[in-house]
This record gives structure tokens, C-alpha cells and sequence, in this order.
């Protein structure tokens, strides 16, 4: 295995995804892909004072994914994406422009009705190019 995608969001499951892609991807020798997925690209105007700054929710969500892999134990190479658009649909695109050999998501609504209904799992396992990882963290 050469590449992994894994698909990064502020919520445990996606943490424990990470987590583990991690893991593996060190442990392989691959390249991590975190992938971030957003409604759109807004940007904030902030000011304090005479001082004005301004916060696109793309480099918000960019900074939160490399803060977190930067946390993680061990070293790992990866890259990390932020994308417009569906999170299953952005995970699946990605995996398919990096050939990848494997993409890693967490279980978050897997369980009970919403198995039926739809996930993020879900819908990257029925559009798949390549194997998914599942990470049960309930």
C-alpha cells in the first residue's frame, strides 16, 4: 500500500480514523491523504481594534486537521485536503485522482436505522476505487 486516504472532521469517530490511518499508514510506509469535507467556502471578517483579519472555514478546517495529525505520536508523510462538496463524494474523488489503495473512515451512523438510510461509510463503500477500512469506535 502507497497512498491512504482517511477522511478528517471534528467529531471521535473521524479522530479515531485518523488515528489508526495513522498508524498504518507508519506502519506501511504510505502516504497519509486527511480529507476534509465542507458545505462551502466562507469566509469571516474579524476585527478587533484597527486590526482586521479574515478566516476562510477552508484554512479553519485545514489548520484542525494538521494540528491533530501534528499531534499524533509517531511521524507520518500525508497531505491534507479540504474539498467542497459531500463528505462521502469528496473521499471517493480523492481516492480515485491518488489511486489509492485504501480509504479509512469511522462508523459514525453506521449502526441501527441510519445503516439503512445512509452514511458517510455508506456512501464511500458503494463508490469505493479501492478497498474501505472501517474504524468501529462506538
Amino acid at each position: 500500500m502507497r497512498q491512504l486516504v482517511v477522511g478528517f472532521a471534528d467529531v471521535d469517530t473521524a479522530r479515531e480514523a485518523v488515528r489508526q490511518a495513522a498508524e498504518l499508514a507508519q506502519q506501511l510506509g504510505a502516504v497519509l491523504h486527511v480529507v476534509t469535507a465542507i458545505e462551502d467556502d466562507t469566509t469571516d471578517i474579524i476585527r478587533v481594534g484597527s486590526d482586521e483579519w479574515q478566516v476562510a472555514s477552508s484554512g479553519f478546517a485545514e489548520s484542525a486537521a494538521r494540528n491533530f495529525v501534528d499531534s499524533l505520536p509517531g511521524k507520518v508523510d500525508y497531505t491534507v485536503g479540504v474539498f467542497e462538496g459531500a463528505p462521502a463524494d469528496v473521499l471517493v474523488s480523492e481516492a480515485e485522482r491518488l489511486d489509492a489503495d485504501l480509504i479509512v473512515v469511522g462508523n459514525v451512523r453506521m449502526q441501527g436505522v441510519a445503516r439503512v438510510l445512509g452514511s458517510v461509510g455508506n456512501g464511500v463503500i458503494r463508490h469505493a476505487p479501492c478497498s474501505v477500512l472501517i474504524v468501529k469506535t462506538v
